[in-house]
């Protein structure tokens, strides 16, 4: 059994330290990997980052995230890498990573993402330049993850799992005002997922949505919002019928 413990929009300040390393203490026996779906930090400070990497450091698990749109913040977000890096998580934009759980190589994709909408209400690489650029954004980012997902297939890693900020269904959205879909993630990464194919996606950033969806071909996405889980981690299974909490 492969169990993925995941959490995003911890948003770390310098007030929350020993808030997320006493809920971690345990986390061996529960999880075999921790993964984190971005916005890590309230405005990408590198020393925000640093207070997390101290509550990080350590854990008996691997480590493995996104940084999501306020770890962009400051636009210090490769510092805000290097300083996670420095504990030992692996931070990933449009690149994989293997973790072995007791010798089967689980795969990871991960990509930031971006907003764009879904079918029947989204933007199109069309019109002004600044609106081209931001549909266009979206795409290299979907594009960049199913390249990940299909260079862990190519290379034989079975279990694979796609991590990113932004949503790849409107179905993990549900609860968030249909004003801002559009800002919240996009069917150009949910396409990517299914082209690729995963057995799990994993997002955040949607702190109004719902935990469970689907990716239009049928792959189980979950929300790990902190807002929406309520919880440091949930834990799914990989390797079960279908991922559960």
């Amino acid at each position: 059994m492969i169990r993925i413990a995941a959490v995003g929009d911890i948003h770390f300040g310098a007030d929350s330290a020993g808030t997320l390393r006493p809920h971690l203490q345990d986390i061996g026996e529960h999880a075999d990997v921790y993964l984190l779906a971005g916005d890590l930090t309230r405005l990408g400070d590198p020393e925000e980052a640093a207070v997390l990497a101290r509550e990080l450091d350590g854990v008996p698990v691997p480590v493995v995230a996104v940084l999501g749109n306020h770890d962009y913040h400051s636009d210090q977000e490769k510092a805000v890498a290097d300083v996670l890096a420095e504990a030992g998580v692996e931070v990933l934009e449009g690149t994989s990573t293997v973790v072995e759980v007791d010798g089967t190589p689980v795969g990871i994709a991960g990509v930031k993402g971006f907003g764009s909408g879904f079918a029947g209400a989204c933007g199109s690489d069309f019109g002004e330049p600044m609106m081209k650029a931001y549909v266009r954004h979206t795409q290299e980012a979907a594009d960049r993850l199913r390249e990940a997902l299909v260079g862990l297939a190519d290379a034989g890693v079975e279990h694979r799992i796609a991590l990113m900020h932004y949503s790849p269904t409107e179905g993990t959205l549900q609860g968030e005002r249909l004003e801002i879909y559009p800002f919240l993630g996009s069917y150009l990464l949910g396409e990517a997922v299914d082209r690729a194919g995963a057995e799990l996606a994993i997002h955040g950033h949607a702190h109004g949505g719902t935990e469970k969806g689907l990716t239009p071909g049928g792959i189980p996405v979950r929300n790990v919002a902190q807002p929406v889980i309520n919880r440091a981690y949930n834990v799914y299974c990989l390797d079960c019928e279908s991922p559960s909490a």
